[in-house]
């Protein structure tokens, strides 16, 4: 039985929606004085200009597109803009931050068949329900509300040992060790096999998961199993010379190198909680060797950014996951590098609207080019990167 959050009435709900998206006033503010850096006004700013541009008040769920009648952005990709919110609100301590990551969760939980894990039409992959698995668990240590904890539990140990409804075995790999991706939609009792994919965006966010629980519960089975992924991790899906993460490997053969900013960034976050957990350098020296590979990617310090298929959120969860490198690793020496991205992809924005782009270094293209997953890094990076001291106003 779910446990209803306390109710605030639909009209008002959408009256603050409308106002935080800026959907009642038809003046886009100003960019303001600021060629030294992006300050605490710029933030908000953003953020506010992000919501107004793909945020539909009254599903409480992002567009992928800023008309807003076409599709809605992709389940998994929500739960990254739900922690956005969070962060916000972490940020703010709010009740208008507040009142939109609530109205999100139940936005999606509407959406998404109240986050039942054993619909297989809605949830069809394992990453999908583990990048929620994280984002509720965080949910409950944010507000200590038991119900958040209930889904995220539930919907680790679907992602774990499978589903009696749908039959499937489950992600995780008794035998060889690591997580797949997928089961098989028509055969799911005879998956997953040797030969499917075990793929970076299920292990580490397997690894985040564990560790998130562990700290909500003190149970030490999570920690366990997070431990173990990340050691099937580091021997199946990481460079231990360059930091380099690759994307996948199937079966016995070797890894695939392809780089993606998302896997570095959840092998990052992986490696920065179990240091935080066990205090072993092992792990801190991984996440500074991956931070570092990160930084380096495309060569001209910018962040990597790629043009595919739901990709812009990219920067995003990299966001989510460097600050615990800077925070929880003590590594502020990427601050500066971060800032100068932020400052490069603000200036960049479409000043019509405030919106940003995922290529920092040129001038965003027009907004019928960028979809909400290409705007939100800069929000989301802003989020958690506080401006630098000279530009705090």
């Amino acid at each position: 039985m779910i446990v209803v959050m306390k109710k605030v009435s639909t009209l008002l709900t959408l009256f603050f929606l409308l106002l935080y998206c800026g959907i009642l006033s038809a003046k886009v503010p100003s960019a303001g004085k600021n060629s030294s850096g992006y300050a605490n006004a710029d933030i908000q700013m953003a953020y506010d200009a992000f919501n107004k541009q793909f945020l539909s008040p009254s599903l409480g769920i992002y567009y992928e597109k800023s008309t807003q009648n076409g599709k809605v952005a992709a389940i998994w990709t929500q739960a990254i803009l739900v922690d956005i919110a969070e962060n916000a609100y972490l940020r703010t301590r709010s009740q208008k931050d507040s009142l939109l990551f609530r109205t999100l969760l139940e936005g999606n939980r509407r959406y998404y068949d109240h986050y039942n894990w054993d619909n297989g039409k809605v949830w069809f992959i394992y990453d999908d329900i583990m990048w929620w698995v994280i984002t509720l668990g965080r949910t409950y240590l944010i507000t200590g509300e038991e119900e958040w904890l209930r889904l995220s539990q539930s919907g680790f140990e679907r992602v774990w040992s499978g589903s009696k409804i749908l039959k499937d075995n489950g992600s995780y790999d008794p035998v060889r060790g690591g997580m797949y991706w997928a089961w098989n939609q028509q055969h799911p009792e005879g998956t997953p096999t040797s030969s499917m994919g075990k793929m970076a965006c299920i292990n580490y966010p397997t690894v985040i998961g564990a560790m998130t629980l562990f700290e909500a519960t003190g149970d030490s089975a999570y920690f366990k199993k997070g431990q173990e992924v990340y050691a099937w991790s580091r021997s199946n899906l990481f460079d231990k010379e360059t930091g380099r993460v690759a994307d996948s490997r199937h079966g016995s053969g070797n890894p695939a190198w392809k780089m993606h900013v998302y896997n570095q960034a959840t092998c990052i976050g992986a490696a920065v909680m179990l240091y935080k957990a066990t205090d072993n350098k092992m792990y801190l020296s991984d996440a500074v060797l991956a931070a570092d590979y990160t930084k380096a990617m495309s060569g001209n310090e910018f962040l990597h950014f790629e043009n595919g298929i739901e990709q812009g959120i990219y920067h995003a969860i990299f966001a989510q996951y460097i600050i615990r490198l800077v925070e929880d690793g003590g590594q502020s020496q990427y601050l500066p590098w971060l800032r100068a991205n932020i400052n490069a992809g603000w200036k960049n924005r479409l000043k019509e609207n405030n919106i940003t782009y995922k290529d920092y270094a040129n001038p965003a293209p027009g907004i019928e080019k960028i979809e909400s997953y290409d705007a939100s890094g800069i929000p989301a990076l802003m989020q958690v990167i506080p401006p630098s001291k000279t530009n705090k106003r």
